[in-house]
């Protein structure tokens, strides 16, 4: 095992709506414009918050999932990320301990933070209360020694007299309050039926991210940050590298068209990565504007997004969904994930779609959302007879019937489509902890060229 000093920090709340996202992207943003090069991560499955962290730090936004790569990748997924990065700052999840449902904190920002041995810098919106507050850190910090609370940022004080009660009284603990943003700061990220709106659909999100550097720079003790993430001890592993998890079947170079835009934004950087070490060409086209597939297309990547979003839009561009028809019912294998699923529908709240998938999708009131353990009924795109994954579903809509030859079997049942050269599910997996699905995935397309 190889030490590694890489300073880094995981910024964490007592729950959601803390505050995490603007005081971990304004953090990485106010580094970067200080010169240094600075690494984004967040821990969990999220898409939205890495594009923001992409648009602070200059850097592909990455995720680290105990649960989708299991623990053994964390520390070498932190590493490859931060390669040649002056400083690491990895936004945690919901609070400090919420974790995978029926697990001791799974996946929670406590442990990545234990995994990579990282300090924390807690985020407390203290708008509501004052002393009490010191209650709370004091016990988020004893509840596991595993987990070090190494600073604080009191968010949405009403006044310094209130921000003074609170640091008087988190005295004793003798954790350092690092930080004191004002109630009204000027920064508001939108946020529509899943979340935040992602960073690519949003004009002014270069603005915003902007607005939040200035809002640490102002309140925030930058050095006394970058004390704290110094203090983090070596590390002890390798950094993660596609071309050990996967081969080049042939020394052809065939195109996978991956689908990007605004109306998907969904997908993590290693997929990209893991694509061209398996000796494929990754060009990006956007079912929104451009009127055809790349030149030589050889494999499609329909990633997750907001195509309900955008459904009108994406009709209108028969040419482009004419073409995608014809390329899938040839036989160009094809992974579409959830927002990749919508699309290939017949139709989307009733807007026509490419229709290669026989069912309607529409939106819904209801929530679906959690990790799920899958197992693959039968010989797939992307899947042997009986290979089971880890993945996460996130959504509003419903795709019915549902029936047909299924991508994956979850607990609750069968769920998506497969046929021997498409593979369409709800079901998002990351790719580095199963280096299986692209490997199979490559193979597919290198036999298509052939």
């Amino acid at each position: 095992m190889v030490a590694v000093d890489l300073p880094r920090l995981v910024v964490a709340a007592p729950a959601s709506g803390h505050g995490k996202t603007t005081v971990a992207t304004g953090l990485m943003a106010a580094l970067a414009a200080r010169g240094l090069t600075v690494s984004g991560h967040k821990v969990g499955p999220d898409f939205i918050d890495p594009g923001y962290h992409a648009l602070a730090t200059g850097r592909p936004g990455r995720n680290l999932d105990p649960f989708l790569v299991d623990e053994h990748r964390i520390v070498p997924l932190l590493l490859r990320g931060a390669r040649s990065a002056d400083v690491a700052v990895i936004e945690g999840v919901m609070g400090l301990f919420d974790g995978r449902l029926g697990t001791a904190g799974e996946a929670s920002t406590a442990h990545v933070a234990a995994l990579t041995a990282s300090p924390v810098l807690l985020v407390v919106d203290i708008s509501h209360a004052s002393r009490t507050h010191a209650a709370v850190v004091a016990g988020l910090a004893a509840f596991d020694p595993s987990v070090s609370i190494a600073g604080v940022i009191l968010n949405k004080a009403r006044s310094t007299r209130h921000a003074d009660e609170v640091r008087d009284a988190l005295a004793p603990t003798g954790i350092p309050v690092l930080g004191v943003l004002p109630r009204d700061d000027g920064v508001e990220t939108p946020s529509r039926h899943l979340g935040l709106v992602p960073a690519a659909e949003r004009a002014g999100s270069a603005n915003a991210v902007a607005r939040m550097a200035d809002v640490i720079v102002e309140h925030v003790d930058l050095d006394a940050v970058l004390r704290l993430a110094g203090d983090a001890a070596a590390l002890h592993g390798t950094a993660w590298d596609p071309v050990q998890e996967i081969q080049a079947p042939t020394r052809a170079r065939p195109v996978v068209a991956m689908a990007g835009g605004r109306a998907f934004t969904f997908r993590y950087a290693e997929t990209e990565e893991l694509l061209r070490a398996a000796g494929c060409a990754v060009v990006e086209f956007d079912p929104l504007v451009d009127p055809a597939l790349p030149p030589g297309t050889a494999g499609i990547y329909l990633g997750g997004g907001f195509p309900e979003v955008h459904a009108a839009e994406l009709a209108d561009n028969r040419c482009l969904i004419a073409e995608l028809r014809a390329a899938i019912n040839a036989g160009v294998p094809t992974v579409a994930e959830c927002a990749g699923l919508l699309y290939l529908c017949r139709t989307l709240d009733g807007t026509p779609m490419v229709g290669v998938v026989p069912a309607d999708a529409a939106m819904t009131t209801r929530l679906t959302l959690g990790y799920r353990t899958a197992t693959s009924p039968g010989d797939s795109l992307l899947a042997g007879a009986g290979a089971q994954v880890t993945g996460h579903e996130f959504h509003r809509t419903k795709v019915t019937p549902a029936d047909g030859r299924a991508a994956w079997h979850l607990p609750a049942g069968p769920e998506g489509f497969a046929t021997p050269t498409l593979h369409a599910a709800y079901l998002h997996t990351h790719w580095a902890g199963h280096p299986a699905l692209p490997q199979r995935f490559a193979q597919a397309v290198h036999r298509h060229v052939a």
